[in-house]
């Protein structure tokens, strides 16, 4: 028997030592098991699935299902062609007796399957909710990787509503199309799935990578009805947390913008989420748009203000500021190439003048903690005072 396995399983050969006497040894208890239900049939069910129970659990992790089909074909082969070819009333007791054992086996890949899966699920929701509150230490990458994640690039997490039946695999097929890994958890009525790219190849002719509001859109089919948002692409899944805050504080504001697309980024919710009181959004516009027009010209902001206050008006912001109407058109130029936002729209208009108002109270209250306090006019006269 063991002649036969070597000589017929490629695998078998390759074994250490250790594994191909526990192979053997659940070869020996299906030729024993065989020969104490031959004797009594009415015993089948238990002695098939007493085959499995001698062998040790890491031999189910390294052998698979494929190989043992495989050891249960070889093992029934040698039995026919040594009893069955002897006796031919024998090939039907075998024929029954492997069938058994091959749903026995069936039955014991399936439960190992199905506990892996739960498994997984506990496993991914809780690295979603690691993420989302951001409270995940150094095995967060580690952890990932045990559930298939093999990006290794820029990552984003993408927040909407979670539909009445989800159905994950719709996700993961799209994810997957879109070539990118996906962890998918759902918070109460939000469906959160985290995505991930592998890094660019530094081949020239590897296509560039999809966009992440491409793959959001993509995703959107396992979504229910309602917003759909994505958090800003950082470097890695230990740095997903920045952008599940800001898809999270972007969904919970999406409903103010009446024409909020789906998907929509969460940075174009900076107005709305600085409103809000998200101190992320409000260092962003401050960071990202007064910040840069302060340093570099006082005429650029003070245009900018005025052309906002004036209701976007050219001719009213050059009378305002005593100049030609082009003077305000080349200082909104170069506003819009140096920020990359455009004043003259009115959904950046938005966001610019949050950013400009923003800005002028962080300068304003950082001028008063500088400022050195000044003596209360009411503090009783020192020593060496004159009319003490």
């Amino acid at each position: 028997m063991m002649r036969a396995l070597d000589d017929r399983l490629p695998w078998y050969r390759t074994m250490p030592p250790s594994r191909r006497s526990a192979v053997g040894l659940v070869a020996q208890s299906g030729i024993t098991s065989f020969i104490a239900w031959h004797e009594d049939p009415e015993a089948q069910p238990w002695i098939a699935a007493d085959v499995f129970a001698a062998a040790p659990r890491e031999l189910l992790r390294s052998v698979s299902l494929q190989q043992t089909l495989q050891l249960i074909r070889t093992v029934v082969s040698v039995f026919e062609e040594r009893i069955g070819d002897a006796d031919p009333a024998m090939r039907e007791p075998i024929l029954r007796y492997s069938r058994e054992i091959a749903f026995a086996a069936a039955d014991v890949y399936a439960r190992a399957a199905e506990s892996r899966g739960l498994w997984d699920a506990r496993l991914e929701a809780l690295v979603v909710d690691s993420i989302l509150t951001g409270e995940h230490d150094d095995e967060l990458p580690s952890r990932s990787a045990a559930l298939g994640w093999h990006g290794r690039g820029e990552c984003a997490v993408l927040v909407g509503v979670a539909p009445r039946m989800l159905d994950v695999d719709v996700v993961r097929r799209k994810a997957r199309h879109a070539g990118c890994d996906v962890l998918i958890g759902v918070q109460g009525t939000r469906l959160v799935v985290v995505i991930g790219r592998e890094a660019p190849s530094e081949d020239e002719r590897e296509p560039e990578p999809i966009e992440f509001l491409a793959i959001a859109a993509q995703l959107a089919e396992g979504f229910g009805e309602g917003h759909l948002v994505l958090g800003p692409a950082v470097p890695g899944i230990t740095d997903a947390a920045k952008s599940a805050k800001a898809a999270l504080a972007g969904f919970a504001v999406a409903d103010a913008w009446r024409r909020t697309p789906r998907p929509v980024r969460a940075d174009d919710l900076l107005p709305e989420r600085a409103l809000a009181g998200d101190p992320l959004a409000r260092q962003q516009l401050v960071r990202t748009v007064y910040q840069p027009l302060r340093d570099h010209s006082s005429d650029l902001l003070a245009t900018l203000a005025c052309y906002l206050d004036t209701g976007r008006s050219l001719e009213a912001t050059a009378r305002e500021l005593f100049v030609h109407p082009n003077t305000v058109r080349y200082r909104l130029k170069r506003i819009s190439e140096i920020i990359g936002w455009d004043a003259t729209g009115a959904r950046e208009a938005l966001a610019l003048h949050t950013a400009i108002i923003l800005g002028a109270i962080h300068d304003a209250s950082r001028e008063r903690a500088q400022r050195p306090p000044q003596p209360s006019p009411h503090a009783s006269p020192g020593k060496g005072t004159v009319g003490g």
